[in-house]
């Protein structure tokens, strides 16, 4: 039988080779992939997320209970997929265009992930027109923008815009995050919400497609 507090604790640990050993032992067992993310899986980042916010982790312990969430998930991708299982929600995420960083934004799609939702990640510097035409292929319900730079906040209010222009914006919720982003700002330029670190971002988005 699968040993789900094994496999939820080897990912708060961060330990990713236990976690990929404990979930190739759950399927060769025929445990549903379901029970493995519902059970420990999404349990397991919840409490990383969790202990984030208490500041008992920090992002390097974060970063690595994401790792080990992300080795055992892509056993599980190819499963979910035959099966057909609907993902909690659709994200598409990126660094605007001119920011070049990524740790952030990393971090808050692998917590999407184990949250359970299915995240495109564009990576980063990424245009406006980009961000639309992912919209017209991956049909997502959120929008996810990262800014570290003071300098290219503004590109989020031009992708907003160019959502506009397009005829998609109301296709989508727009959620904005970055250490020099405020609510402030989103509320300014018409996002639908915002987020100071990886795990109220997995709260907002879960708020957003509720």
């Amino acid at each position: 039988m699968a040993d789900l507090k094994k496999l939820h604790d080897a990912i708060l640990t961060g330990d990713q080779k236990t976690a990929v050993a404990v979930t190739e032992e759950a399927l060769a067992e025929k445990t549903d992939p379901q029970e493995l993310i519902n059970g420990a899986m999404i349990p397991a980042m919840n409490e990383a997320g969790n202990r984030f916010e208490c500041e008992e982790f920090f992002v390097p312990e974060l970063l690595l209970a994401a790792r080990a969430m992300k080795g055992s998930l892509k056993l599980l991708q190819p499963l979910l997929a035959q099966s057909g299982a609907e993902p909690v929600g659709r994200v598409v995420i990126g660094t605007v265009k001119g920011d070049l960083h990524d740790i952030g934004k990393n971090l808050v799609s692998s917590m999407l992930e184990g949250a359970g939702f299915k995240v495109v990640d564009l990576g980063a510097d990424v245009p406006a027109d980009k961000f639309v035409a992912a919209i017209e292929s991956e049909k997502p319900d959120i929008i996810c923008m990262s800014a570290l730079l003071t300098v290219t906040m503004p590109s989020m209010k031009s992708t907003i815009e160019a959502l506009d222009s397009a005829g998609v914006r109301n296709k989508v919720k727009v959620l904005i995050g970055g250490a020099p982003v405020t609510a402030e700002y989103a509320s300014e330029i018409g996002a639908d919400g915002f987020a100071d670190n990886a795990s109220s971002a997995v709260a907002k988005a879960r708020e957003l497609v509720a």
